[in-house]
Protein backbone atom coordinates (compact mmCIF):
# COMPACT_ATOMS: atom_id res chain seq x y z
CA UNK A 1 0.00 0.00 0.00
CA UNK A 2 3.02 1.88 0.38
CA UNK A 3 3.69 2.44 -2.83
CA UNK A 4 0.44 3.14 -4.40
CA UNK A 5 0.09 6.19 -1.96
CA UNK A 6 3.66 7.16 -2.85
CA UNK A 7 2.55 6.99 -6.64
CA UNK A 8 -0.92 9.23 -6.05
CA UNK A 9 0.96 12.03 -3.77
CA UNK A 10 3.44 12.24 -7.00
CA UNK A 11 0.60 12.42 -9.44
CA UNK A 12 -1.36 15.19 -7.36
CA UNK A 13 1.72 16.90 -6.90
CA UNK A 14 1.34 20.58 -9.07
CA UNK A 15 4.33 19.68 -10.84
CA UNK A 16 3.22 17.22 -12.80
CA UNK A 17 -0.06 18.79 -13.67
CA UNK A 18 2.32 21.82 -14.70
CA UNK A 19 4.25 19.60 -16.95
CA UNK A 20 0.86 18.06 -18.31
CA UNK A 21 -0.47 21.72 -19.38
CA UNK A 22 2.85 22.50 -20.60
CA UNK A 23 2.92 19.89 -22.61
CA UNK A 24 -0.08 20.60 -24.11
CA UNK A 25 0.22 24.08 -24.54
CA UNK A 26 3.51 23.11 -26.24
CA UNK A 27 2.21 20.99 -28.75
CA UNK A 28 -0.08 23.70 -29.73
CA UNK A 29 2.10 26.49 -29.80
CA UNK A 30 4.63 24.06 -31.88
CA UNK A 31 1.73 23.73 -34.56
CA UNK A 32 1.82 27.67 -34.57
CA UNK A 33 5.43 27.88 -35.25
CA UNK A 34 5.71 24.90 -37.71
CA UNK A 35 2.15 26.86 -39.46
CA UNK A 36 4.55 30.05 -39.65
CA UNK A 37 7.47 28.58 -40.75
CA UNK A 38 6.26 25.88 -43.27
CA UNK A 39 3.60 28.28 -44.80
CA UNK A 40 4.79 31.97 -44.74
CA UNK A 41 8.50 31.77 -43.86
CA UNK A 42 10.11 29.34 -45.81
CA UNK A 43 8.75 30.09 -48.80
CA UNK A 44 9.54 33.95 -48.42
CA UNK A 45 13.06 32.64 -48.33
CA UNK A 46 12.93 29.38 -50.39
CA UNK A 47 10.48 31.44 -53.43
CA UNK A 48 14.13 33.10 -54.68
CA UNK A 49 16.23 29.81 -54.55
CA UNK A 50 12.88 27.44 -56.75
CA UNK A 51 12.86 29.77 -58.76
CA UNK A 52 16.44 30.17 -59.92
CA UNK A 53 15.98 26.47 -59.88
CA UNK A 54 13.02 26.49 -62.23
CA UNK A 55 11.40 24.56 -59.69
CA UNK A 56 7.80 25.15 -57.93
CA UNK A 57 7.92 22.85 -55.04
CA UNK A 58 10.81 22.48 -52.33
CA UNK A 59 10.70 18.94 -52.44
CA UNK A 60 11.16 18.91 -56.43
CA UNK A 61 14.93 20.20 -54.93
CA UNK A 62 16.91 16.52 -55.40
CA UNK A 63 20.08 15.57 -55.90
CA UNK A 64 19.85 14.30 -59.88
CA UNK A 65 19.78 10.53 -59.93
CA UNK A 66 19.23 9.76 -55.87
CA UNK A 67 16.16 9.84 -53.96
CA UNK A 68 18.15 12.22 -51.72
CA UNK A 69 15.59 15.60 -51.06
CA UNK A 70 17.68 18.03 -49.83
CA UNK A 71 15.24 20.80 -49.95
CA UNK A 72 12.82 18.92 -47.58
CA UNK A 73 16.07 19.16 -45.43
CA UNK A 74 16.99 22.81 -45.50
CA UNK A 75 12.99 23.35 -44.94
CA UNK A 76 13.28 21.41 -41.93
CA UNK A 77 16.30 23.47 -40.47
CA UNK A 78 15.04 26.13 -41.66
CA UNK A 79 11.66 25.24 -39.31
CA UNK A 80 13.93 24.09 -36.35
CA UNK A 81 15.68 27.61 -36.02
CA UNK A 82 12.37 29.22 -36.52
CA UNK A 83 10.95 27.08 -33.55
CA UNK A 84 13.99 27.19 -31.38
CA UNK A 85 13.94 30.90 -31.80
CA UNK A 86 10.27 31.49 -30.90
CA UNK A 87 10.95 29.22 -27.66
CA UNK A 88 14.07 31.20 -26.92
CA UNK A 89 12.35 34.40 -26.94
CA UNK A 90 9.00 33.05 -25.09
CA UNK A 91 11.90 32.08 -22.32
CA UNK A 92 13.17 35.48 -22.33
CA UNK A 93 10.11 37.08 -21.80
CA UNK A 94 9.17 34.83 -19.14
CA UNK A 95 13.11 35.20 -17.59
CA UNK A 96 12.06 39.02 -18.14
CA UNK A 97 8.54 39.42 -15.58
CA UNK A 98 10.44 36.95 -13.47
CA UNK A 99 13.10 39.71 -12.36
CA UNK A 100 10.23 42.37 -12.38
CA UNK A 101 8.21 40.53 -10.02
CA UNK A 102 11.31 39.26 -7.83
CA UNK A 103 11.35 41.98 -5.77
CA UNK A 104 14.78 42.78 -4.03
CA UNK A 105 14.33 41.85 0.17
CA UNK A 106 16.11 44.32 2.54
CA UNK A 107 19.05 42.71 4.01
CA UNK A 108 17.72 41.54 7.61
CA UNK A 109 18.33 43.22 10.77
CA UNK A 110 21.08 42.50 12.96
CA UNK A 111 20.56 40.29 15.82
CA UNK A 112 20.96 41.17 19.34
CA UNK A 113 24.30 39.26 19.29
CA UNK A 114 25.65 41.35 16.68
CA UNK A 115 24.14 45.12 17.71
CA UNK A 116 25.76 43.97 21.38
CA UNK A 117 28.92 43.32 19.70
CA UNK A 118 29.13 46.35 17.52
CA UNK A 119 28.14 48.27 20.57
CA UNK A 120 31.17 46.61 22.29
CA UNK A 121 33.57 47.64 18.94
CA UNK A 122 32.75 51.13 19.07
CA UNK A 123 33.19 51.37 22.49
CA UNK A 124 36.60 50.43 21.98
CA UNK A 125 37.48 52.30 19.47
CA UNK A 126 36.83 54.82 21.39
Amino acid sequence: MGMLKEFKQFAIKGNVIDLAIGVVIGGAFGKIVASLVDDIITPAILTPALKAAKLTELNQLVIPGTAIKYGNFISTIISFSMIAFALFLVVKAINASKKKTEEVAPPPAPTVTETLLTEIRDALKK
